[in-house]
Parts: structure tokens; C-alpha cells; sequence
């Protein structure tokens, strides 16, 4: 049986830890070919890499601090230089933007720094990534966005990440319209309290007590449960879906 994703290329920054590992792994099991993003441990994704191959899929890593000014630049010099040595050409088909930080302090205690730091990485190179993406995306793409439910329900001890985070939702509606001509679908998944290394809460029994109060679904959430929806909007099954937002959170927040 063919592979839902056989012949596409994807791009998933921040690819090598988290939830960005396991959509780089659920998209090269459907079939895609992936470049898995780092931006400080090559370790970490020739180990995503290797685990691909090992799987009978196809990946490489390529490498960019997307804090810095010059990361969408740094990145496709590294990107274009591969895919023109695999393909003769500098195209691809799914632009998945995974890469996130979020820094804990309410509103009170968050520095400029900090502000300036999320914003950096969260936004911008999320913004000129998908600028410099789009003109290499083939025509029936698709760009993913992983964003937070933190858009629709602020968490008081994440400000500066809560507060910007609607940002990539917004930018996402306005590229669905602008790309739709050219048959690219954008849209934006936002995952719920999801157990990964970033993800603090794991370890602390009352706080998970706290976070399945909050769900309607009682389990912390896995990786693995954003990579389906992620690779689902970037398959062939997801055609007629764009411009919208898809909570990954086990039912967050949904009722006072």
C-alpha cells in the first residue's frame, strides 16, 4: 500500500526532542522524507535521524539557532544545499513549525529579556521561516504550526508565552487566504499540557492532579497525540481544511 506522505519532503524545525521528534518520526512513517531541525544538540537529531532509517524511512538533519537574526537564512542555506544535492532542486512540500520555548514567570517577574527571548524564537524565526518556506513549498503544500491552548486559556505563570502565542494563530488565518491561490493549506495545531523533557509538570504528582482536573480526558497527554493531528493536516486527507486551528489537549479548559 502506498504511504500517504511517499515523495513529499517535510521540514520540521525543532525536530530533535519532544513533540517535534515524534511528528518528524509519524511524517517519515507515512512516507515523507524529513529534514529534522536542531538548534543546539547534532546529537539529538542524527539520533531522530538514525531512528528513521532504521525504521526503513529517509531523514537529515539540519542545523540553525533560531534565536539569532540570521536563523531562516542559516537554515535554508543548510536545507537548500541538501535538497539541491538529493532532488537537483530547492522544493519541498510540508513546513511543519514545531520549534517553541516558553520561559515560567507571571507577569509581575517577566524581564525584557525573556520577552525578547520567546518572542525570538516563538515567533519571528516562525515568521521568516514560513516567508522563506513558502517560496520553496511546491504548489498543494501545506504549512503546520504547533502553537499552545494557552492561546485560548492563558496560563497566569507563562505570561509573556501565553500572551504571545495567539500571534502564530493569526499569522496562520492570514496565510491560509494568501497561499490558498497556489493550494496551500495552513493551519495550526495547538497541543494541551503534553508530557515532554520541557514540559515541567511531568514529575510533580499534584500537578498533574491538577492538569487532568482540567481535561476531559484523564491522562497526560503523549507526543504522539499532536504528531497524528500534525500529520493528518499535512496528508492528503486534509485537502479541504485550512486557516484553523486544532486543539491537541485532551479536552482543556472546555467548561468554568
Amino acid at each position: 500500500m502506498t504511504k500517504p506522505l511517499a515523495n513529499k519532503i517535510a521540514l520540521v524545525t525543532g525536530g530533535s526532542r519532544g513533540i517535534g521528534r515524534a511528528i518528524a518520526t509519524t511524517l517519515a512513517a507515512d512516507g515523507a522524507t524529513v529534514a529534522v531541525h536542531f538548534g543546539n544538540s547534532k546529537a539529538a537529531a542524527d539520533e531522530v535521524v538514525a531512528a528513521i532509517k532504521a525504521s526503513g524511512g529517509d531523514a537529515f538533519a539540519v542545523g540553525a539557532d533560531l534565536a539569532s537574526t540570521d536563523a531562516a537564512t542559516t537554515l535554508f542555506a543548510a536545507l537548500d544545499a541538501e535538497l539541491k544535492r538529493r532532488t537537483g532542486q530547492m522544493k519541498f512540500d510540508i513546513l511543519v513549525n514545531n520549534a517553541g520555548v516558553a520561559v515560567g514567570a507571571d507577569f509581575a517577574a517577566t524581564s525584557g529579556q525573556q520577552i525578547d527571548d520567546i518572542y525570538a524564537v516563538n515567533f519571528r524565526s516562525l515568521f521568516l521561516i514560513t516567508q522563506q518556506g513558502a517560496i520553496r513549498l511546491n504548489d498543494g503544500g501545506r504549512i503546520v504550526s504547533v502553537s499552545s491552548i494557552v492561546a485560548r486559556t492563558p496560563i497566569g505563570m507563562y505570561a509573556a508565552y501565553s500572551a504571545l502565542k495567539p500571534a502564530v494563530d493569526n499569522l496562520s488565518k492570514m496565510l491560509a487566504v494568501e497561499l490558498g491561490a497556489r493550494n496551500i493549506t495552513v493551519n495550526v495545531v495547538a497541543p494541551g499540557n503534553i508530557e515532554t523533557d520541557m514540559n515541567g509538570f511531568a514529575g510533580a504528582a499534584e500537578t498533574r492532579e491538577w492538569v487532568l482536573s482540567k481535561q476531559a480526558l484523564k491522562r497526560v497527554g503523549k507526543p504522539d497525540d499532536v504528531a497524528d493531528v500534525v500529520a493528518f493536516l499535512a496528508g492528503p486527507r486534509a485537502r479541504w481544511v485550512t486557516g484553523q486551528t486544532i486543539e491537541a489537549g485532551g479536552g482543556s479548559g472546555l467548561t468554568f
